[in-house]
């Protein structure tokens, strides 16, 4: 294959806003070609290029990958000022058309930028598209032409059309810019399939997927998510009114396939995923598609696929009042992804479990999971859910060896928040987090909305203040009621020993050795003198021996075959190369949580819906 490609196609549609053309200028060293066409430019034209993606909250600085930007009018060089990191002017004759010219580095293989090499394209339009200042508003037209010398490869979008396409290369038409960044790109020799849901059309592509993939049976679950999604927000199909049908008139799902790997990022008509390639369905497993259950790798796919859908409801449209307009250069602050994100992150397994994908058994299995996440976390007693929120750019994608003991996941207690609502809901018998949802869609008709929309339907649908819920369990860091409600739904709350790792206190990582990460607060281990970085080498055992005895340890477990629960053993660490004896007391009693099913009856209307 060509490392480049020549410009010698047509132009695309001409629009009254910016045009932009993109063509892979050099697949071998990682670079975009991107033209932009400006009709009526201002006398000092500015344009930025975006700090951040809306979805993931840090600024990446996507500037850091544009280089060789120049303008010309007719022909004729202008010149390009830089203002600041991200920032460009331009002085120029306003009755000509402006062009700009530069590349874009390209080589994230996560959802969140671009990434080009001789097999596969993809790219936000975050990281390519410069800002027209001044033209936002208006339509933008975006040329993708067909790549010489890859005949095999097709492309995908969530993006309108602007007339006949050859494998999905051509011409597309954006309303506006929000819309032309908010809609990523897949080239490549990639699989495709196409289904409907509720007479709505969409598409399944998956890059990098060996033979191996079964891809009927991948359609067909992704299928049953979208319905269950569309019953949840719209009720059963067949509503005529605005609310009761869904917001979008497609959808793609862009899934990579890698060796190993797990992201997602949403986007209005379309989300971006990456996933292992092991975790994908496969012909060759046993059984008939009514029989199979989904493997833990599989079952973690569908959630991520059933929480990015979920997002074109919650978040993407129905969002944030500080989102209405994204500032595209610089942070821009909620303290509401509790809600966005916990909320989503409640309905996504749960959403599995209404479209038959998992069974009552399956689903408590993976809340376990995410309510265990909750109570091992020091930081949930330190900072609430919705400081969490507010702290995301600096705090959750930032995460260093104390994060555990000073922030708490606004996606995995913001779910739990969303849980106990919902329970508290069917226990008063006041209706169910379904029908607050749906209320909520309905009174902000799809749009913005804050807190107070959410105070006010809870207080509409059961004709009582939840004000003093919410202040404990979204502004406050005391424990959530969840044994009491979970309980009261038909699920038994059993308590088992913990494993090695939570009852000391620690993350560690074990490939070679142990490997301390985290040093959890008020654990054995912080009460021991245990540091991030230590490397844990061995344990002296002196409690009912005659003479001391030492042993080699390489894993956590091996602990237990030297020492029982509550003996005193000096653990031998070493730090920055120094050998360290520390006095630790072995924990007893530390337990984790297992749910479990005790009454299906009562379980069966929160479980299926």
């Amino acid at each position: 294959m060509p490392a480049g490609v020549t410009h010698t196609q047509a132009r695309g549609p001409r629009a009254a806003g910016p045009a932009y053309r993109v063509e892979l200028a050099d697949v071998h060293a990682h670079l975009f070609g991107v033209q932009l066409r400006i009709a009526r430019p201002a006398a000092v034209q500015r344009l930025s290029l975006p700090v951040w993606i809306p979805g993931s909250y840090l600024v990446r600085e996507f500037a850091r990958h544009l280089q060789g930007l120049q303008a010309q009018q007719g022909g004729t060089p202008v010149a390009v000022v830089q203002c600041d990191k991200c920032t460009w002017e331009v002085a120029c004759d306003p009755s000509r058309p402006l062009e700009l010219h530069y590349q874009v580095y390209a080589f994230d293989n996560s959802v969140r930028a671009a990434w080009l090499d001789a097999q596969r394209a993809f790219f936000n339009g975050t990281s390519l598209f410069l800002r027209v200042h001044g033209q936002e508003e208006q339509p933008h037209a975006l040329t993708l032409p067909a790549p010489r010398g890859y005949r095999h490869w097709q492309l995908a979008t969530g993006l309108e059309p602007a007339g006949a396409l050859q494998r999905g290369f051509g011409n597309y038409l954006a309303a506006d810019y929000d819309t032309l960044v908010d809609s990523p790109v897949e080239m490549g020799p990639f699989w495709r399939a196409d289904f409907q849901v509720r007479g709505i059309p969409h598409a399944l592509v998956v890059a990098g997927a060996a033979s191996s993939l079964d891809g009927d049976r991948l359609v067909e679950d992704i299928r049953r998510i979208c319905e269950a999604a569309m019953a949840l927000w719209h009720g059963p199909a067949g509503g005529r009114s605005r609310l009761r049908r869904p917001p979008h008139a497609s959808y793609v799902f862009l899934v990579n396939a890698v060796d190993d790997g797990y992201g997602g990022l949403e986007h209005r008509n379309s989300t971006a995923l990456v996933c292992g390639r092991k975790d994908l369905p496969r012909l060759h497993d046993t059984g008939s598609a009514a029989q199979r259950t989904p493997h833990e790798g599989y079952q973690t796919l569908l959630g991520l696929v059933s929480h990015e859908y979920f997002h074109t409801w919650n978040v993407k449209r129905l969002r944030p009042v500080e989102f209405t307009r994204y500032d595209y250069t610089r942070e821009n602050y909620t303290g509401l992804l509790w809600f966005f994100e916990g909320f989503t992150s409640y309905y996504d397994d749960l959403l599995l479990r209404r479209a038959g994908l998992l069974d009552d058994a399956q689903y408590l299995k993976s809340l376990t999971k995410t309510l265990n996440q909750v109570l091992q976390t020091p930081g949930r007693q330190v900072q609430s859910v919705a400081q969490a929120s507010a702290d995301a750019w600096v705090k959750y994608y930032r995460q260093d060896e104390n994060t555990p003991n000073a922030t708490v996941s606004y996606y995995t207690k913001g779910a739990a928040v969303a849980l106990c609502l919902d329970l508290q809901l069917r226990s008063e018998g006041a209706g169910t987090l379904d029908a607050v949802m749906r209320a909520l869609w309905a009174r902000c008709a799809g749009g913005p909305m804050d807190e107070q929309d959410l105070r006010a339907v809870l207080q509409e649908q059961t004709g009582r203040s939840w004000a003093e819920e919410l202040a404990a369990w979204v502004h406050g860091t005391g424990e959530l009621p969840l044994k009491p409600l979970l309980e009261g739904r038909g699920v038994r709350v059993l308590e088992e020993p913990a494993q090695p790792a939570q009852a000391l206190g620690l993350r560690v990582a074990e490939t070679a050795g142990i490997q301390v990460r985290t040093v959890l607060r008020g654990g054995a281990a912080e009460q021991a003198g245990f540091a991030p970085g230590d490397e844990w080498l061995a344990i002296e055992c002196a409690e009912g021996a005659a003479a001391p005895s030492a042993w080699r340890i390489q894993r956590l477990d091996d602990i237990g075959i030297y020492a029982p629960p509550g003996a005193l053993v000096t653990a031998l660490v070493a730090r920055d190369r120094r050998l360290l004896r520390l006095p630790l007391r072995l924990p007893r009693g530390v337990t984790t949580w297992r749910l479990t099913v005790r009454d299906a009856g009562l379980a069966a209307p929160w479980l299926q819906g």
